[in-house]
Order: structure tokens, then sequence, then C-alpha cells
């Protein structure tokens, strides 16, 4: 059996969205398919639909290594990890709480590190498998008031890039998925982490980018994006194809912005974010 099945798949984060989405797709396409999410009573819905679920929280050692070894134990065999667990944290970067951010980078990051860790050991041994890393538009390009967020993302990708390299001479591939907007709660968890930051010099920005984000999942701007099932259809031909992209983007929205970006200097973006966003100005004395 080849990596190119993808028989036996892991994975993170499908309490709702992209993850519960690829999930229930890959298990009606007759794969053996973990779902899992730190509060698995979430998961009721994708184990009545044939997943097998397990509790799995990234930002806990000994909750991820019970996972792989549980999938291990009972399927003897981890042909696909799909890294998808992760969330988006809002504010300017003066204004945000230094613990937010590491619990921003412990989930987005470091947790998606370990699973590598923890799943490519049989992978090599066997001499095949696929990872595939759900990074975002947000790798490429930056909006303001998402640095954090952003940060995470573009971390993602050079990782990837790196594990790619490193892992291909064991017959494991390593494919990164970019979606642009998609129409899941998503954006909610990026407006309300903005919430504790309603005074200070940046309480206008902070308001103005958590108005901007609700426009954009709610207004015209919608039309270019998709739903989580677009994602777990471009996921399901990453671990179908013999030889798969390393990078899909998903959406219209990400290839118009990643192109966009791409053909701009930083100073060209920074004007044209200007027409999108207030830039925070000083109101306090300038001291020389």
């Amino acid at each position: 059996m080849t990596d190119r099945t993808a028989r036996t798949v892991l994975i993170t984060g499908c309490s709702s969205g992209i993850g519960e989405a690829t999930a229930a797709r890959l298990a009606g396409a007759g794969r053996t398919v973990y779902a899992t999410a730190r509060k698995p009573e979430t998961l009721a819905g994708l184990e009545a639909a044939g997943c097998r679920t397990l509790a799995l929280d990234v930002t806990s050692e000994e909750s991820m290594a019970a996972a792989v070894d549980a999938a291990l134990t009972e399927s003897g065999r981890i042909d696909a990890l799909v890294n998808n667990a992760g969330y988006s944290q809002s504010g300017a970067v003066e204004s945000l709480d230094l613990d937010d951010v590491r619990r921003q980078f412990e989930t987005n990051v470091f947790g998606l590190v370990r699973m590598c860790q923890l799943v490519l050991p049989t992978m090599r041994a066997r001499g095949s498998g696929r990872i595939v890393n759900i990074s975002s538009m947000g790798g490429r390009l930056v909006f303001p008031g998402g640095g954090a967020y952003h940060a995470t993302k573009y971390a993602v990708e050079a990782l990837s890039d790196a594990l790619r390299f490193e892992v291909a001479g064991f017959g494991v591939k390593v494919v990164i998925v970019e979606p642009g907007l998609i129409t899941t709660n998503f954006e909610n968890a990026a407006v309300a982490s903005m919430d504790g930051n309603a005074d200070g010099p940046y309480a206008t920005f902070n308001a103005e980018v958590a108005k901007a984000t609700k426009e954009v999942y709610a207004g015209p701007m919608r039309r270019l994006g998709g739903g989580p099932d677009a994602v777990a259809k471009v996921i399901e031909k990453s671990l179908t194809a013999r030889r798969p992209h390393i990078r899909y983007t998903v959406t219209p929205s990400a290839s118009l912005s990643i192109r966009t970006r791409s053909l701009m200097g930083a100073r060209a973006w920074d004007a044209m974010l200007k027409t999108q966003f207030p830039q925070p100005t000083g109101s306090e004395p300038r001291i020389d």
C-alpha cells in the first residue's frame, strides 16, 4: 500500500469548520479517519458519520502522545496527518498580552511541530506517508491587526518547507494548504480576542479592525470565499494525488490576495492597506 491511498488519516481540530468537513469527507470516501478535538463530546456527529474519535489537545504533550499511540495501537499505522488545529488572535502588536501570543504559537505552531514528530517515526519506517499542514493566505501576506496570527502562519510555511526537504528521502510528502476567506466561525475568535483592548492608543484601531473583519465575512467579499468543504476537497486531493503540489491555495480570495501582494512592494502594499484600515496616530506629546 502506497501513501497515495492514505487509508488511515489523523486530523487535528475537528470540532467544527475545516477539520469537521475534512473528517466527514474522508470517512465518506471509505478511509479510516481519526477525528480529534480538545473536547471529544463535540465529535458526536463525526462518530455517527463513521469517524473514530479521540481527545487531542495540541497544547498538551500527554494528550498528543496518547492520541497518536491510540491510533497506532488500533490501526497499526497512520498514513497521513492533517494538522488543522488553529485559531486567530488579533490586535495591534503593542496591545497584545504576551500570554495570549504564547497560546497562539502553542496551538498554531508548536503543536503542529510536535504532531509531525510523533507520526514521522512510523512513516519513515514504512517508507511512506503524507503530512498536510493547514496554513493560510495569511502565511504569504500580512494585514494590520493580525501580526500574531500571521506570524504563526509564516512559521508554518517555513517549517513545512524545511520539513518537506528533510523527509522526502524517507518517502514522506509534505503539503501546505492555504485557505483564503472561509465562511466558518473562524472570524469570531479573532474579533473576540480584541475585547480586552477597548482602551489605550490602539482602541480605535482595534475596534475598526474588528468591524472590518466582521464586514469581510458578512459583506460582498464573502463571494470570493468558500465553505469549509472547499478546503476539505483540496485536502482530499492532496492526499490522493500521486505527486501533490507543494502548495494549494483555496478560494479566489486567497489566489487574488497572494498574487496582488507578490506584485507590490512593501510601501505600495502599506499604501493600499491605508485605504482599508485606519492607521493609529499619536495623540500624546512627543518626547524629544
